[in-house]
């Protein structure tokens, strides 16, 4: 798989800049691309899907991109809600290098590309959105989304795309077990799009 280590903190692929066309209702734009980073050739369905179905982000915001890559979800939420405290993080700094290129580039200036471990901890987020890097393995995985699930406000709600095929459906599960009411709100082509509340108490 040409994507197989997006996730790595270092890129072994040499560098080769393209762009991509993200199309998702009113949103039309064109954003910068590399080799080493997820969906390099094409934003793929499971990000447009979300995009298409999630409900859009609250205007207070704060709001978090989690697993930015190049930022198709960070430039619709910056786009959709631009006076919303946004955060795109990811592991992999060229990801990081091209959503802060791609973020200046439509707008939004305001919003903070940074590392997981630079987000103060004393934000927490009214929404977050997500194609989560299922490949990373279940454990890592699961300990990462209860970690993020953690910052969520009260009233906060996250959004996952995930295939059934890479494990969906027992995410689902999973989430309720620790206590975040978990819906499924979408199913399309094998992705299910998962709204998460915050944990009951």
């Amino acid at each position: 798989m040409g994507d197989s280590h997006y996730f790595s903190t270092v890129p072994a692929k040499r560098r080769r800049v393209g762009t991509v066309e993200l199309r998702v209702g009113d949103l039309d734009v064109e954003l910068s691309t590399d080799r080493g980073v997820f969906a390099a050739g094409e934003v793929d369905w499971g990000t447009r899907y979300l995009l298409a179905e999630a409900p859009r982000p609250p205007r207070t915001g704060p709001l978090l991109d989690l697993g930015c890559g190049y930022g198709p979800i960070a430039v619709a939420l910056s786009r959709w809600a631009p006076q919303a405290p946004l955060w795109a993080v990811d592991i992999n700094p060229r990801a990081l290098e091209l959503c802060r290129a791609n973020l200046d580039r439509h707008g939004g200036k305001a919003a903070t590309t940074c590392l997981p471990d630079e987000v103060p901890s004393e934000v927490c987020f009214a929404a977050i959105y997500s194609n989560p890097p299922i490949r990373i393995g279940k454990a890592a995985l699961y300990e990462m989304l209860a970690a993020w699930l953690e910052k969520l406000t009260e009233e906060g709600r996250a959004y996952f795309v995930v295939n059934k095929h890479l494990g969906s459906d027992s995410l689902a599960r999973w989430l309720k077990e620790q206590g975040h009411p978990t819906t499924r709100l979408r199913s399309r082509r094998g992705y299910r799009i998962l709204e998460v509340q915050a944990r009951s108490l």
